[in-house]
C-alpha cells in the first residue's frame, strides 16, 4: 500500500493479534532466561499482547551503565517466542545486531531514538536488511525533527521493508519538568497527517519516565486513535538493571490494560474524514502548547519583574520592547505570518508583562515602606 511516498503494509496484514490498539509489551532489558520466561508467560495468559519486547543490546548515555546482556539473550527470546507464541521484538543499532538478530531467527526489530538521529547508522541497518521481509518499527529520533524520522523510514522502505512501524517516545527537551521526554503530540500527529496508512504506535514508558504517568499517556495516545502501545513490565522493576521507574509490575500488566478506554471514532469512513479529525486534534494540542509556553512566559516576566523591583530597575524599556517587536516581526514574516497579527499578539502580551511588573513593583514598594 502506497502512503505519501511510502510503500507500506499495515500491522493488520502481519500481526497474528492485530486489533486496535496493538499491544507490545515487556522488560526494558532481558536480564536473565527465567526473567525473559516469566514475562512472556504472563502476558501470553492476557492474550492482548502482540509482540514481546526487551533490550539485549542498550545504548546509554554514561559507559559505566548497564548496556545489555547482549547476543545470549537472543536464545531466551526466541526460546520464549515458540514456548508461548508471543513473537519477539529487539532494538538493533548497526548492521552487527541485525545479522546476529537474523541468525538467531528474530523477525521483528526496532530502531531506537538514538539510531534514528543518525542517517548513516539507519542507511547501514536498512543495508543489511536489503531483500528481507520483516517488521521494523522506526522511533522518533532524540530531538523534534520529523522530516529526521520520516527519512530514516524513507531509507528502509528504499531497501526493501514494507512492514514499517512508527514509535513515538518522545523527545529530548530541558523544559519538560513533567516527562522524561516531552511527548510533543503535534509531531506524531503530523507524520499520521502526512501518511495516513502508516501505523503509528506510542511508547507511553520513554515519554513518562515514571509509574505514575504511564495510565495518563497511554490514555492520551489512544484518545489521539493511535494504533498501539509499546509498554515496559518487569516482575520486579524496583530491581531492575535498566530504568526501574517507568516499568509496570507484571503482576499489574493486566489490569493497566483493561482500565484504559478505548474509545470509537466518527471519522473512520474515510481517510480523507479521518485526516480532518487529525487535523482538529493536531490543532488542539498546538493550543494547549501555546498555552502552556505563555504560562512559562509570565513565569520569566515574574521573576524579571522581582528583579526590576529589587535593583529600582524601571518596568518598562522603549529599546527591549522595540527590540522584541523587531524581532518577532522579522521571524513571523519568515514564517508567513501577517505583521498585523504579530503586533496584536505580542501587543497583547507585552500588555500582561507591564501589568504584571507593575503590581510585583508596587507590592516591593509596599513592603519596604
Amino acid at each position: 500500500m502506497k502512503s505519501g511516498g511510502l510503500h507500506i503494509e499495515s500491522m493488520k496484514s502481519w500481526l497474528p493479534k492485530a486489533n486496535k490498539p496493538v499491544v507490545i509489551a515487556g522488560p526494558c532489558s532481558a536480564e536473565t532466561e527465567s526473567q525473559v520466561l516469566e514475562v512472556a508467560k504472563k502476558l501470553a495468559a492476557t492474550n492482548r499482547v502482540s509482540l514481546l519486547r526487551a533490550g539485549v543490546w542498550k545504548p546509554r548515555t554514561r559507559p559505566n551503565s548497564f548496556e545489555g546482556i547482549g547476543d545470549k539473550a537472543l536464545a531466551w527470546l526466541m526460546k520464549a517466542e515458540h514456548q508461548f507464541g508471543i513473537p519477539a521484538i529487539i532494538e538493533v543499532a548497526n548492521e552487527d545486531h541485525v545479522k546476529k538478530a537474523l541468525d538467531a531467527g528474530l523477525r521483528h526489530l526496532w530502531i531506537g531514538a538514538r539510531t534514528t538521529v543518525n542517517p548513516f547508522s539507519v542507511q547501514g541497518i536498512a543495508d543489511a536488511l536489503q531483500g528481507q521481509d520483516i517488521p521494523v518499527l522506526v522511533k522518533n529520533p532524540l530531538n523534534p525533527d520529523l522530516d529526521l524520522w520520516i527519512g530514516a523510514l524513507e531509507r528502509l522502505n528504499k531497501a526493501g521493508i514494507k512492514k514499517l512501524v512508527a514509535v513515538h517516545r518522545g523527545f529530548n527537551t530541558y523544559q519538560d519538568h513533567v516527562f522524561r521526554n516531552s511527548p510533543n503530540w503535534e509531531i506524531p500527529i503530523e507524520l499520521k497527517t502526512r501518511f495516513p496508512e502508516l501505523d503509528v504506535i506510542v511508547d507511553p514508558s520513554h515519554i513518562s519516565g515514571k509509574r505514575s504517568l504511564l495510565h495518563e499517556v497511554s490514555q492520551k495516545a489512544l484518545d489521539l486513535s493511535f494504533d498501539g502501545l509499546m509498554i515496559e513490565t518487569h516482575p520486579n522493576p524496583d530491581e531492575a538493571w535498566s530504568d526501574p521507574k517507568q516499568q509496570i509490575f507484571l503482576e499489574q500488566f493486566e489490569d493497566f490494560l483493561t482500565q484504559l478506554e478505548i474509545r470509537q471514532s466518527h471519522f473512520e469512513d474515510t481517510i480523507v474524514i479521518n485526516q480532518l479529525e487529525q487535523l482538529r486534534k493536531l490543532i488542539d494540542q498546538v493550543d494547549h502548547n501555546l498555552i502552556e509556553n505563555l504560562s512559562r512566559r509570565l513565569e520569566i516576566v515574574e521573576q524579571i519583574g522581582h528583579y526590576k523591583a529589587e535593583h529600582n530597575v524601571t518596568v518598562f524599556q522603549l529599546e527591549r520592547w522595540r527590540q522584541i517587536l523587531n524581532d518577532r516581526l522579522e521571524h513571523g514574516e519568515s514564517k508567513g505570518l501577517e505583521p498585523e497579527m504579530i503586533k496584536a499578539i505580542w501587543g497583547d502580551l507585552h500588555k500582561a508583562s507591564i501589568q504584571l511588573q507593575t503590581e510585583i513593583a508596587q507590592r516591593h514598594l509596599r513592603e519596604n515602606d
